[in-house]
């Protein structure tokens, strides 16, 4: 059984007309199905209340962005990581992040429950909120939320993070927990944001080598990061055995986006969706919980997405893409919109570092495993 999440109200999360993490990137993608007559029906989800988020934030953190979201002023609140360029403060943030974190919480009741086997959550992936701490673009750590959810009721989880920058909040939050493993392929935190998920954060005590990170070499594309996925995150499932996969599914690995240097194609996306449906078959029973989440380029976000949503339900690939719906959106963002779904040539097929970048990447997931394995036998 397979159950999608969505809110209209999810826009309400909304940091600026100018911001990079616009709503748009869902509303886009949704119209799109749309147009392609495959939306189907979907799960509104309720808010969570703010006392549901003690479960992974501090008290204090909570009332302090539920206060400053109705337009309170509240002191020190840069202490909180908020009224930064990156999280500014608006109205109703508080409520849409709520929103967001109610569907993200939802899809793991829905696999607690067995009320599906796979759910689809468009929206979210707020893998970078703290604690005590709004951070990149991210208030609510929805999927921390979801994740306890599950070991509240003794599951096993694994964590995997695609976006294109390292899950540092999800780690952050179950880094002592033995029933978490987190697995962040990322571009290395050398070159970007948020500037951490280096090798040796293993994790401690009970989630000791349980929190493995693979940063990336810039330029990194596809064939080598699905030899990552095999090499690092199918020996660690095969060991740990989780009782589900949850998956942030960034789309800013593309080669397009601004904010990033990796250089996949939506012919890679493809491929490595299609691996991660094969990979919760073959080792959490089909259980699987997928969130969207960055993506800063808005034709290629809207296409991925597109992509990840006709695979999850086994729908065919379009070739060219509806002229209606490409004039609709041509207009309103005021730049031309792709006539294929998928990607033209890359670019960056001939890559001048293309063989260092790939024995980078090969050696880093070598060292990765002779630093776990040890504590996994």
């Amino acid at each position: 059984m397979r159950k999608v999440i969505y809110s209209p109200k999810y826009s309400l999360y909304n940091l600026g007309k100018e911001h990079p993490f616009s709503p748009l990137r869902a509303e886009m993608t949704l119209d799109l199905l749309q147009s392609l007559g495959a939306l189907q029906d979907y799960i509104e989800p309720e808010e969570v209340q703010p006392e549901e988020l003690f479960e992974i934030h501090d008290k204090e953190y909570v009332e302090k962005v539920e206060k400053v979201s109705a337009g309170e002023t509240v002191e020190d609140i840069e202490n909180f990581g908020l009224g930064t360029q990156d999280n500014p403060i608006t109205p109703g943030m508080a409520q849409g992040a709520r929103i967001i974190a109610g569907g993200t919480k939802l899809g793991a009741k829905l696999l607690l429950e067995g009320e599906a086997k796979k759910v689809l959550q468009m929206g979210g992936g707020f893998h970078h909120a703290h604690p005590r701490l709004a951070s990149g673009f991210c208030v609510y750590n929805d999927l921390a939320l979801a994740i306890k959810e599950m070991t509240k009721q003794g599951w096993h989880v694994v964590y995997l993070d695609l976006d294109v920058h390292h899950g540092d909040g999800v780690q952050d939050i179950f880094y002592s927990d033995g029933k978490v493993m987190t697995i962040s392929l990322h571009e290395s935190g050398e070159y970007i944001f948020p500037g951490t998920g280096w090798l040796y954060e293993l994790g401690q005590g009970m989630g000791r080598s349980l929190k493995l990170n693979l940063p990336l070499e810039p330029f990194t594309e596809g064939d080598s990061y699905l030899e990552v996925i095999e090499g690092a995150v199918v020996p660690a499932l095969r060991w740990f055995r989780p009782d589900a996969l949850v998956v942030q599914a960034g789309a800013d690995p593309h080669y397009s986006d601004p904010l990033a240097d990796l250089v996949l194609t939506t012919q890679d996306f493809e491929r490595i969706y299609r691996r991660v449906f094969e990979l919760a078959d073959e080792f959490t029973k089909g259980n699987l919980l997928i969130t969207l989440g960055g993506g800063y380029s808005i034709t290629a976000t809207s296409r991925i997405w597109t992509i990840l949503y006709l695979l999850f339900f086994n729908l065919p690939l379009p070739e060219v893409l509806p002229h209606e719906w490409r004039k609709k959106w041509g207009e309103k963002l005021g730049r031309e919109i792709p006539e294929f779904l998928h990607d033209l040539p890359n670019p960056f097929d001939e890559i001048p570092r293309k063989p260092e970048i790939v024995r980078l990447n090969r050696d880093l997931v070598r060292r990765l495993m002779d630093a776990v394995t040890a504590d996994w036998l």
